[in-house]
């Protein structure tokens, strides 16, 4: 019997190896065919609204270069859904650092999607030519129902430099073809009475908001007209020499909608030769009567001396920004006049110390959740008594560390603790930046 083994055939155990070999490399190669082919023909082919999804979140001169890479892309950027909401941005390269929206760009959309535009803004620079482009543009939308327009004005004077009739006539043509108009930013602008009768008659049924602080050619009357007729108007920021008691009265009907937001700007460009107004108590009483949850915001920049109308009786001022400084006096009738204050916010006083004043305010205003404190003086233990009175409702609490004046019961490295402990939470004063 022979001891040797039985010589191996080709083709076995190291035929298995190698055809085990040929098919994970046959299978890499089709995994490999199967992964480019994806990568190279399903961008092309993706489902239009997805593309539409993924173009609403590009700039648009990147939504422009993408249109370019084949039809079903550049069918996408057609698509009315893309040019409901759009911002133009006019500025002039030599005397702004904001991007413009390309004048090519600007024309396509003029001819291929002006019927198609609702929410529309304008973004300009301080130029005169930037505001002449707006206006252009503005006389052009002859065939689209704008539901929003916005001229945003990034610097003075822009629209302010136009001629008044270039201005109207471009604006006059949104008013008469935007049959359902509901919102209109139009601060800063020559708009006129005549004006806003055009608006009144084409939208009187949707108008809702209306912000136009700033017009020096509108009058008591002409903003009176917008509230008489537009009995759907929400919200509505305007100046004070256009405040009355009948403009409250007539936000007060029956006919009219409870206002949500009213803004008054009182603005001195005049030191000592503006006059102010006085507002009757009956009227605020009427028109909080009406609209009980109303946000009333107060912007005051004037000079100490010409408050003296203001805050003589209780008025329902949520909202008080005093843009320069205020005395002693005011603030203490603030306490006084205003018991629905929800914001306070004083950027300078003096050298004299507001801790009567912030105690008052405390006691009076059960509502304040919020103030900010910029060039004043008080001292840490006020400070700390009116967090006190305040308690937990004062979510927002900003005053800067200058303000506060260490005495014998209070250093600044105490206060802090003191002051988180009543608030419930971790609090510092601000800090001057030091650079």
């Amino acid at each position: 019997m022979s001891n040797r083994l039985p010589r191996m055939k080709r083709g076995g155990r190291d035929s298995d190896h190698n055809s085990s070999e040929e098919g994970t490399a046959e299978k890499s190669k089709k995994l490999r065919t199967t992964n480019e082919q994806s990568q190279t023909c399903d961008w092309g082919n993706l489902l239009q609204d997805i593309i539409l999804h993924i173009f609403k979140y590009l700039p648009l001169l990147d939504r422009a270069h993408a249109s370019q890479v084949c039809r079903n892309w550049n069918q996408v950027f057609h698509m009315p859904d893309l040019w409901r909401c759009f911002e133009f941005e006019l500025n002039q390269p030599a005397t702004s650092y904001l991007k413009a929206t390309h004048p090519e760009l600007i024309k396509q959309i003029i001819k291929r999607h002006s019927n198609h535009l609702q929410y529309v803004s304008f973004k300009v620079d301080s130029s005169k030519e930037s505001a002449e482009a707006a206006c252009d543009i503005l006389s052009q939308l002859v065939n689209c129902s704008l539901k929003t327009l916005g001229l945003i004005s990034t610097a003075r004077p822009s629209f302010m430099d136009l001629p008044k009739s270039h201005f109207i006539s471009a604006l006059t043509v949104v008013f008469v073809n935007s049959k359902s108009l509901s919102s209109l930013k139009i601060d800063d602008t020559p708009v006129d009475d005549p004006s806003l009768k055009v608006l009144v008659a084409n939208n009187s049924d949707t108008l809702k908001l209306l912000k136009m602080s700033s017009c020096p050619h509108v009058s008591p009357a002409g903003i009176l007209c917008v509230a008489d007729q537009c009995h759907g108007l929400r919200e509505l920021a305007l100046n004070y020499h256009l405040l009355s008691d009948e403009l409250l009265l007539a936000l007060s009907s029956e006919k009219h909608v409870r206002l949500e937001h009213l803004r008054i700007d009182v603005v001195s460009e005049n030191p000592g030769q503006t006059h102010f107004h006085t507002i009757q108590k009956s009227s605020w009483d009427a028109f909080i009567r009406h609209s009980p949850k109303v946000n009333l915001v107060m912007y005051f920049f004037l000079y100490e001396e010409e408050f003296d109308p203001f805050f003589r009786y209780e008025i329902p001022a949520t909202h008080l920004y005093f843009g320069r400084s205020v005395s002693k006096d005011v603030l203490g009738r603030v306490g006084m006049t205003c018991p629905r204050l929800v914001e306070l916010v004083v950027c300078a006083n003096g050298l004299r110390p507001l801790d009567e004043e912030l105690i008052r305010i405390a006691e009076r205003c059960k509502n304040l959740s919020a103030i900010g404190l910029g060039e004043c003086e008080v001292s840490c233990s006020a400070f700390v008594e009116f967090v006190k009175m305040c308690g937990g409702r004062l979510s927002q609490l900003s005053i800067m560390e200058e303000v506060l004046i260490p005495d014998q019961k209070y250093s600044l490295e105490q206060i802090h603790w003191e002051v988180s402990k009543h608030l419930g939470r971790v609090w510092f004063p601000d800090m001057m930046p030091t650079w």
